[in-house]
Order: structure tokens, then C-alpha cells, then sequence
């Protein structure tokens, strides 16, 4: 049923976009259009693009979401005073959700183009958008986040009952075979030595949760005097997050032979994981860095990963600088890069979130704090016997207890010159 648009309805529109100016409203006096719908009424339909953007007079709307195994997920009501619909105009991409009427609804409906002009004419609704954009995206990350710990309790939970159940033999012995497979796989996949030299030392350490886990770390030698040094992790601990490693790890590879500009490796790789599998719930954290070997100065992004420490003599150690989004879920990645300069007598460790999280039987967090105090207490190590002394404390943290991560370390060393 479409109505007049009434005086009560621009009082929403204000209530709406604080500070909306007065010749936009003039605008929307002529293009907005004011419809009531009976409840069940389906107003946009996930994966559909459709043209319209609404504004809720009085109602309600549920914005749902079916998962990909076929759950609807509900994200929000939307009530008087609020909006929906945004988001496929301003990206001109299909809905990402239904919205559906849960009794009778009254709506205001502006159309793409009017949208369009909108947006660009008015700062007001650009600022409005713009906050309710970025509060979407957050609910969304930790929705993404409670699913995946959803799927990793069901798949612990699963596991379990298999152990158990002796009916189950046989299956259970043919998984554990695959399992085996997976690991050996992915053991394969980590590199089998780290480059040496007479200027920088390389150690690495990965203990997986599970038989299989998410985790790699590389150092990539591109040339005569750069290398490629990563550290990565799948928010996952699943075959299906081995998998997605072996990806992550070749698409590395393949981009930092390509390019020495650690933000054009790190974009390319999130672009090459949204096109392997763009409907997957599952992320990377990285870093990735190309290191200058005569002159010690590494150029990094950081994505979504724990920041590296750096331990220097005569200094307290710190992480570097840095900040970023992860790779290979949200679109329209934008990644910095950061320096910093080694000096001879420098380490840089670099590690997963594993090992800050590691947790004692009393349920304590090991921390990064304890980790850059062991750190400061054995400044005169090498890279080996520092991954070594790293791994020797986290045992004697975590005792008997299962790691909850996967754990892995990767230390880089710029040897100290010594006088002849």
C-alpha cells in the first residue's frame, strides 16, 4: 500500500540523520514513497540484488542470514527509526541478509539512484551510514568469531564421542589414518631447513594442537640480498584449516616471487584466498616481511597477527609498530607498511598467538609480558637457543594441559660482529 509521505514521518527522518539539511528534505518530499506491509512480508531477500533503501516508520524487521550448512542466523531487529538496506546500495552487491516484516510494518522506500544522491548531497546521512556501516561489520566479526568456536567445540566434542564409542572402530581408525596423511602433508608443506648465513641466524619451533593445525612460518630467500620472512595463522584447528595453510602458504610463494612490496604480497594473498573459497568463515593473521640483508632494514605489513618483539642489548625489548586487518574474508583490504632496521647483536621473534595464550593448569594466560621478560634474561643467545629456552618455559607453564593452539616461533638473529 503506497501513502503520502506525513508530517510525522519527517520527524523520523530527523530523529534519523541528526542535522539533515532542509533542501534534502525538500528532495526526499518528492522521492520517498511510504508503503505498509502485513507481517511475513520479505522486504529484501539474501543474494538477490535489489534497489531499495527503507527506513522502518513503525514495526518490526528481522534481518536473518542462512549459513552455508543451511542455519538461518537472525542479526538484528530492525525498529522505528532505523534503516537497513545500505550496505547493497553502497557496494552494489546482493544482499547479504533477508529482512522480513514480524508484524504489520510501515516503511519509508528510497531508490537507488535517490539513495545515491543522497549519500553524496548530504553529509549528514554519509556520517549516519557510516557509523551504522561500521557497527554492521563489527557484529558480524563477532558473530564470525562465536561460529568458529561453535564449529571447533563440535568437532572436540565429535572427536571425543568417536574415542569412545567402540562401535565406532573401524571409523574411527580410518579417520585417524586420514588425520595422519593430513599431518605428514602439512609437515611437508613447513620448510624442511631455514637459510644460514654468516650475518643472520633463523631457529622456528610449531607444536600443533591437534594433529593437524592452521599455523606455518617460512623464510624465503627472493634474491642475492632480500628475504621473505612470514608468519601466519588459520582461525581454525581443522583439516579444513591445514587446507586452507597449504593455500595461504603457496599463495605467499607464488606473490613475494612476484614483488618485493610486502603490501602488495599481503593484498594479493587476500585477494587469491576470497577467490579459492569467498563463502568460507575462516581468516588469516600474517606477517610478512621482505628483509634487506647488507643493510639489516625490514619492510613489514601486519595483518590481524601478533606484533614481533625485538631484543636488543642495552634496550628493553618491544614489539615493533603495526596494525592491520586479516586476510581472506572481508573485501576491500587496505594494509600499510612499517620498517624497521636490525642492527648486529638484534633478534626479532616472531610468534601465534598460541603462545601469549597458552594457558597454565590454573587457567592463567602466559602473556606476552612473561615472554618479553624471558626474553630480556637471555639476550646473549642465539636464534636456536632462544627458541629453545621459549619452548623449555611454555612446557613448564602449560605442564600436563593440552594446548588450547597451535605453537609456533620463528627467530631471526642479525649475528654481532666479532673484532679479529
Amino acid at each position: 500500500m503506497n501513502e503520502p509521505i506525513s508530517t510525522s514521518a519527517w520527524g523520523i527522518l530527523r530523529r534519523v540523520f541528526h542535522g539533515l539539511e532542509e533542501p534534502i528534505v525538500q528532495e526526499l518530499r518528492q522521492v520517498a514513497r511510504r508503503n505498509t506491509y502485513e507481517a511475513g512480508t520479505v522486504l529484501c531477500r539474501q543474494g538477490e540484488r535489489e534497489h531499495t533503501f527503507y527506513i522502518v516508520v513503525d514495526g518490526r524487521v528481522a534481518v536473518t542470514q542462512r549459513l552455508e550448512d543451511g542455519e538461518e542466523r537472525l542479526l538484528g531487529i530492525r525498529g522505528p527509526n532505523e534503516y537497513f538496506g545500505e550496505m547493497g546500495l553502497l557496494d552494489n552487491a546482493p544482499r547479504m541478509a533477508t529482512c522480513t516484516t514480524l508484524v504489520s510494518t510501515t516503511v519509508l522506500e528510497v531508490t537507488e539512484d535517490s539513495f545515491d544522491h543522497l549519500v553524496e548531497a548530504s553529509p549528514a546521512v554519509a556520517f549516519a551510514l557510516t557509523r551504522q556501516l561500521l557497527k554492521t561489520l563489527r557484529n558480524l566479526d563477532t558473530l564470525a568469531i562465536e561460529d568458529l568456536q561453535a564449529k571447533n567445540e563440535a568437532l572436540r566434542q565429535a572427536y571425543l564421542e568417536l574415542q569412545a564409542a567402540q562401535v565406532a572402530l573401524v571409523e574411527k581408525e580410518r579417520l585417524e589414518r586420514e588425520l595422519e596423511i593430513a599431518a605428514d602433508v602439512q609437515r611437508k608443506l613447513l620448510p624442511a631447513s631455514l637459510p644460514a648465513y654468516e650475518d643472520y641466524r633463523f631457529a622456528a619451533y610449531l607444536d600443533p594442537a591437534r594433529q593437524v593445525g592452521g599455523d606455518l612460518y617460512d623464510v624465503m630467500e627472493l634474491d642475492d640480498e632480500h628475504l621473505g620472512l612470514l608468519i601466519a595463522d588459520v582461525a581454525d584447528k581443522s583439516v579444513h584449516a591445514a587446507l586452507f595453510m597449504a593455500v595461504s602458504r603457496t599463495l605467499f610463494l607464488v606473490e613475494s616471487a612476484r614483488t618485493r612490496s610486502p603490501v602488495a604480497v599481503a593484498e594479493a594473498v587476500h585477494r587469491g584466498l576470497l577467490a579459492v573459497s569467498p563463502s568460507a568463515d575462516t581468516f588469516v593473521t600474517a606477517i610478512y616481511g621482505v628483509l634487506h640483508r647488507p643493510s639489516g632494514l625490514l619492510r613489514y605489513v601486519v595483518a590481524g597477527h601478533e606484533r614481533p618483539l625485538r631484543v636488543r642489548p642495552g634496550e628493553a625489548t618491544a614489539p615493533l609498530h603495526g596494525e592491520g586487518r586479516f586476510l581472506g574474508m572481508l573485501p576491500d583490504l587496505r594494509l600499510r607498511e612499517y620498517q624497521a632496521l636490525l642492527q648486529p647483536g638484534d633478534h626479532l621473534v616472531l610468534f601465534s598467538d598460541g603462545v601469549p595464550d597458552a594457558t597454565s593448569p590454573q587457567g592463567e594466560r602466559y602473556g606476552t609480558e612473561r615472554l618479553t621478560r624471558l626474553l630480556d634474561m637471555h639476550l646473549d643467545q642465539g636464534a636456536g637457543p632462544l627458541v629453545e629456552s621459549i619452548r623449555e618455559d611454555l612446557a613448564a607453564w602449560i605442564e600436563d594441559a593440552a594446548p588450547f593452539d597451535d605453537l609456533t616461533l620463528l627467530v631471526v638473529e642479525r649475528v654481532m660482529r666479532t673484532k679479529s
